[in-house]
């Protein structure tokens, strides 16, 4: 006993009862994201006909470059599973672990790190259920595919996934906005260049991906991306202030 308590002084910058309540913060929100979802679910018609209004905004505004990106995947097995890997980890897997790492050794950036991505979830599920949209690897009749369902392992139709997946869940896409958020943070607390540049260039990826397995619009990442924004804007605007005065 005496030896966890004195593991917990060395390791845990605020002790075990304040861990206790970080897990138990973001476990409540991954209960509220369950709930969410159920009420999404409810109207899979209102998904589609939103899935198709976002399809004819791209088609008059750019095209739907998603179904190059897929072209490109699906002709390399390892393109194709990296792709597929960043997708079901940059959720919960990345962002678990970039949330512990800052606490243990950045924790001095945590509070705003985690009320940042707690923010643009809240506002992401808000949208969801407002505004269910099916994602791009639904619309089949126009070329998208569900590669994640070709690779093995992991697809939409597990059990699992099933249960803790929203299906009409495109727009905005919080993948986009949580990679964001993670990358310019972590790009922010890391000490060395390579770091730093790893995590830049993580929200990029992330978007690649999402829009390359068919499970997001393009629209849906641009959406996703000012969410991101917003929502750091609104956490860090006493430190943005602080910056442009100091700048001026």
């Amino acid at each position: 006993m005496t030896a966890a308590i004195a593991a917990g002084r060395r390791y845990l910058p605020r002790g075990y009862s304040d861990f206790a309540r970080q897990v138990l913060i973001w476990f409540g929100f991954l209960v509220a994201y369950q709930v969410a979802r159920g009420v999404a679910d409810r109207d899979p018609t209102r998904a589609f006909a939103n899935g198709w209004k976002v399809i004819d905004w791209e088609q008059r505004l750019a095209g739907l470059g998603e179904l190059t990106l897929q072209g490109w995947t699906q002709s390399s097995h390892f393109l194709a599973e990296l792709v597929s890997w960043t997708y079901w980890n940059s959720e919960f897997t990345v962002i678990g672990l970039a949330l512990l790492w800052v606490y243990l050794r950045r924790n001095h950036a945590f509070t705003r790190f985690r009320n940042t991505i707690l923010l643009a979830n809240v506002l992401g599920l808000i949208g969801y259920v407002l505004l269910p949209t099916a994602p791009p690897r639904f619309f089949t009749s126009i070329g998208f595919t569900d590669t994640l369902g070709q690779l093995g392992g992991l697809n939409h139709g597990s059990g699992l996934v099933q249960l803790a997946a929203n299906p009409y869940a495109a727009m905005p896409s919080l993948h986009a906005a949580d990679a964001l958020i993670v990358g310019v943070i972590l790009a922010s607390v890391v000490r060395n260049r390579f770091g730093k540049a790893l995590w830049l260039v993580w929200p990029l990826w992330v978007s690649f991906a999402v829009m390359a397995t068919g499970n997001h619009f393009w629209l849906d990442v641009a959406a996703g991306i000012v969410l991101g924004t917003v929502t750091l804007a609104i956490v860090y605007q006493a430190r943005l202030r602080s910056l442009i005065a100091h700048a001026l």
